[in-house]
């Protein structure tokens, strides 16, 4: 489904990504790992086509978006949904405004079915629409907010792909379960191909069917948990040092 084959891509001149190549297949689970600042929300920025690379390929359903234009880039974009870090809700509209925006702003629902969509999806992440559907997204904790945002991008693109970038930073366990569950849920049930970016080893444990690793801007490791954890390569050794605990915790409840 999505193919990265040698990309090349910095800021500004300051490199970050360093001929960058894997591939997902559709329904996969796979989970970017590495330490802060190696580029791993700049390669989801890069799947969704809101950064174009300097050099090599980025290929969806076969189509290398890096050479279409942005109206077909949005036609790609409606297959993909993108949960960004700390939710990205708009603050002055409510729950509800916010799940239905985009079937507000570019469909002609009337509003009841508009309302009716809304409802069914807030149940669907887990929320009970009548407590939350008129409050504003300050009013709510930060792990109902993220289901909140995994709500609006189901509701907005209707995707075979979901993209989370760090999607349970700052939540307490509880929230964080939450969140995990739905991303399995949404794997399990519905089958979308799930690209989640994040630095937390536990909740990477918990959702990913593969595993790549990328380190200053290069991949490090790309492959299953059992081979991530006979790695000897000393990038992946030293990113996973202050996890071997949990790692060997969760590697023997799955391989033992």
């Amino acid at each position: 489904m999505i193919e990265l084959r040698q990309v090349h891509f910095a800021y500004e001149e300051k490199p970050v990504l360093n001929n960058i190549s894997f591939n997902i297949e559709d329904g996969e689970a796979l989970v970017i790992m590495g330490p802060s600042g190696s580029g791993k929300s700049t390669i989801l920025r890069l799947i969704l086509g809101l950064e174009v690379p300097q050099r090599g390929e980025i290929i969806i359903d076969g189509e290398n978006i890096s050479e279409l234009r942005e109206a077909d880039k949005r036609e790609i974009r409606k297959n993909i949904g993108m949960v960004f870090q700390q939710g990205a809700l708009f603050d002055s509209l409510t729950v509800g405004e916010n799940v239905g925006y985009y079937l507000l702003e570019h469909t002609k629902l009337p509003l009841h079915e508009i309302s009716d969509r809304v409802g069914k999806m807030l149940g669907f992440v887990g929320l009970n629409t009548y407590e939350i559907i008129n409050k504003l997204p300050e009013q709510l904790s930060g792990g109902m907010q993220r289901r909140v945002a995994i709500g609006r991008a189901l509701l907005s693109t209707d995707p075979k792909i979901m993209l989370y970038d760090e999607p349970t930073t700052g939540l307490d366990p509880q929230a964080t379960s939450n969140v995990i569950h739905l991303i399995n849920k949404l794997h399990d049930e519905r089958q979308i191909c799930s690209i989640m970016v994040t630095h937390q080893i536990a909740d990477a444990l918990a959702v990913g069917d593969r595993f790549v690793v990328v380190v200053e801007g290069e991949v490090a490791f790309d492959g299953t948990l059992e081979h991530l954890r006979d790695s000897q390569d000393p990038r992946v050794l030293a990113f996973l040092a202050p996890f071997r605990e949990s790692f060997d915790r969760v590697h023997h409840i799955k391989f033992a």
